[in-house]
């Protein structure tokens, strides 16, 4: 699939199926599901269907009984890979189809190589359509239950792969008595003699035996097999733990040898030179691939790959992709490759989203590979790092992100692999516009800020829980934010900072952090307040007076927990009150908007809840109205809002003009400055109805009623140039501080 264009319907409608499939379907009495309506689907749908469950970890014996009937979904190519369903279900779901294809690699161990081979053997038309079998990294047999010889059952077989699996001699015997057999992979198996292959000797075609650790033959007796096998054109003798075997030179040296061959993988042998595989390709016109990587060939020009000959390698950028591409389920392969491209990554100038691509299947097919991990996240770095990131696409981007993320949650202990996702995720692009489950991705760098002192990697990791705290719903800020171990740690970095005196990226993403966190969640505001938060800020800007942008920010999150009624008997204290009535009066609007807001929240209770001087409060609402007639209108969106939920309340304080006169500026302000993104917001919170009946109110201060009506104007004009009305349901999504 091509990540650069958008989905195609066809895979939208099978994510929608296969993720919701319950809607569609009854539930039987022994659990599994049954298609509700008698759909007939295409062919090649059934097929791309039942892969699409087994990929997204959706097949199960429940889910997997909507394959029972052959004639709504028909199978031919069945992927059922990774799956975890029983022996009973596939049996039931499966084997009555007839297939041409299965492959059921890595599916549970309760689903042994015996019960598919049972299952597919009991359906006598299945022993002649089956043409493709794939049973790589499974059990042979139950330990209750010995292993019985039934490949040869299978007479329609033509490839079969059994790789890393315990598969012996007795095994291959069998294997190698099926009529029709062309292909044929033993790769990592517990195989000692390969004499059995000479059954094949007038068939075979494709035979790949990659790490054949248990081996027994010597290097005489396995080439003189080999050359029996004349029709052979794809030879895999690879083997990434680099044994001491000299198979591969003398091979190349035998002359003669398999002269149908186009294409020989001696990938991680010994004593493989230039010279001798180019004598060999030179014999043979028709080489398409040789296999040279972590071996000490493939540096001559001949074996660039560039040309029609294929080559793997560690020369050249070509070779390591080809690499990466061809062995990706060869965990030492797709570590040594990854490891050569980390050179050439340094230096790359474009974006190379081909190349991206590839990293990320390395790392998706070991997950829990520690060196493949670690290779690769520092590879994507190099490929996504600054500018590089806006040349990929983003759906790739998203992947790629969520494989590190899968990365920092598997090896949570390993600092430089945390350091090296760290580094990836903080991108403007990443964090602003790729698709991935950020709040996952905040609780991880959270956790990761709590255990570490790394002053480089504290500022990068504030920075990232800053802009994504910014980016999440109000129900997930407020759960990130009620983690109390998560305030604690921001407020002991602003702490840390203020007492060094210190201006720098790190406070300033910390305080958006913190200001993100307590938007909207009494309960991460009450945190704030009981680890000594408004005493921590107060000296913050006792500290910093000049510095309008940490006061902007310090105010930001105030105002926050300002607008949390039960706390604000904490904020009744004279002397935060006159910081707040010093910084009203701020030359810098930004700072004396956020100081009106607390001041606004504050006195929007009434006399009878304000524990001060009611001549104080007085004295407050008077001059919060004049600081607000004096404002100019800003250039730029200064604030950015979710919800205008907590401005309704104020704008219904009619004995308070100065409360209702800063929630209606707010409102003006963000409207005109964004109109498709507020004038829609207000429209579907309800806010056209609340401004009318404060225009229309009798005791409406001429100053809101002029505020209200210029608002009412926007939306009108919004309404007619868009035709929206509101939805029905209110947003919930809003970015407070993206420093």
């Amino acid at each position: 699939m091509d990540e650069a264009s958008p989905p195609s319907l066809i895979d939208l409608c099978l994510s929608l199926v296969s993720s919701r499939l319950e809607l569609f379907c009854v539930k039987l009495a022994d659990g599994s599901l049954c298609l509700r309506e008698p759909l007939i689907f295409p062919q090649e749908l059934a097929d791309q269907l039942l892969c699409k469950m087994a990929t997204d970890g959706l097949l199960n014996d429940s889910t997997v009984g909507i394959f029972r009937s052959c004639q709504q979904l028909r199978l031919r190519r069945a992927c059922i890979r990774t799956a975890r369903i029983s022996a009973e279900a596939f049996q039931r779901a499966l084997c009555p189809h007839r297939l041409l294809e299965l492959d059921a690699s890595r599916v549970n161990a309760d689903l042994t190589i015996t019960d598919i081979l049972r299952g597919l053997s009991a359906n006598k038309g299945l022993r002649e359509t089956l043409q493709r079998l794939v049973l790589n990294g499974l059990t042979m047999s139950s330990l209750e239950e010995p292993s019985r010889r039934c490949f040869s059952s299978l007479h329609g077989l033509r490839a079969l792969s059994i790789s890393n699996v315990d598969f012996y001699d007795s095994g291959l015997a069998d294997v190698c008595s099926l009529p029709r057999l062309e292909s044929l992979d033993i790769s990592n198996t517990s195989v000692t003699n390969l004499t059995p292959l000479l059954g094949l000797k007038a068939k075979l075609r494709y035979l790949t035996m990659h790490q054949l650790k248990r081996l027994e033959m010597t290097t005489a007796q396995l080439l003189a097999v080999l050359s029996q096998l004349e029709g052979l054109q794809h030879l895999d003798i690879s083997d990434d733990k680099q044994f001491t075997s000299d198979v591969a030179r003398q091979l190349l040296e035998t002359p003669g040898i398999l002269p149908a061959l186009v294409s020989l993988d001696v990938s991680g042998r010994k004593q493989v030179t230039d010279a001798a595989v180019r004598a060999f390709v030179e014999e043979r016109p028709g080489m398409t691939f040789m296999g040279l990587l972590a071996t000490d060939a493939g540096f001559s020009e001949f074996l660039s790959g560039e040309g029609s000959l294929k080559v793997t390698g560690e020369a050249n950028e070509t070779q390591i992709c080809e690499a990466l591409r061809r062995y990706s389920e060869r965990e030492g392969f797709v570590r040594e490759a990854l490891f050569h491209l980390f050179s050439l990554t340094h230096v790359m100038e474009k974006a190379r989203p081909d190349i991206l691509k590839l990293v990320a299947l390395g790392m998706k097919n070991h997950p829990t590979t520690l060196n493949v991990q670690l290779a690769a996240s520092a590879c994507v770095f190099n490929l996504t790092k600054q500018d590089l990131a806006f040349g990929m696409p983003v759906r790739l981007l998203g992947s790629v992100t969520q494989l590190l993320l899968e990365a920092m949650k598997t090896f949570p202990n390993h600092q430089q692999l945390q350091k090296n996702c760290l580094l990836s995720l903080c991108s403007d692009r990443i964090l602003q516009e790729v698709p991935f489950n950020r709040f996952d991705a905040a609780k991880l760098v959270m956790q990761w800020l709590c255990n570490h002192e790394d002053q480089n990697m504290q500022r990068m990791a504030v920075a990232i829980i800053s802009i994504l705290a910014a980016k999440l719903s109000t129900e997930q800020t407020a759960q990130l934010g009620a983690e109390l171990f998560i305030v604690k740690q921001l407020l002991h970095i602003v702490r840390q900072k203020t007492s060094q005196g210190t201006v720098d990226a790190t406070l300033k993403f910390t305080l958006s952090a913190l200001w993100n966190l307590t938007d909207e969640s009494p309960t991460t505001c009450r945190h704030f307040i009981e680890n000594q938060g408004l005493e921590l800020f107060i000296k913050v800007l006792e500290s910093f007076p000049s510095e309008s942008s940490i006061q902007q920010k310090v105010l930001g999150l105030l105002n926050n927990i300002a607008e949390v009624g039960e706390l604000h008997a904490e904020l009744m204290v004279q002397g935060f009150l006159d910081h707040i009535r010093s910084l009203l009066h701020s030359p810098e609007v930004e700072v004396s908007y956020f100081a009106a807001g607390i001041l606004a929240h504050l006195t929007s209770r009434g006399e009878t809840v304000w524990t001060l001087d009611l001549p104080l409060r007085a004295t407050l609402l008077e001059q919060l109205h004049s600081a607000i007639l004096k404002w100019p209108t800003p250039e730029c969106e200064m604030v950015a809002y979710r919800s205008f939920n907590p401005f309704f309340p104020l704008l219904e304080c009619f004995q308070t003009p100065g409360v209702q006169l800063w929630a209606a500026w707010a409102m003006q302000h963000v409207c005109s400055k964004n109109a498709a993104r507020y004038c829609s917001m207000l429209l579907d919170e309800g806010g056209l109805q609340q401004l009318e009946a404060v225009r229309s109110h009798p005791e409406t201060h001429s100053d809101v009623r002029r505020l209200a009506e210029s608002i009412l104007d926007s939306l009108h004009r919004h309404r007619a140039r868009t035709g929206y009305t509101g939805a029905t349901q209110a947003h919930t999504h809003r970015d407070r501080d993206v420093p």
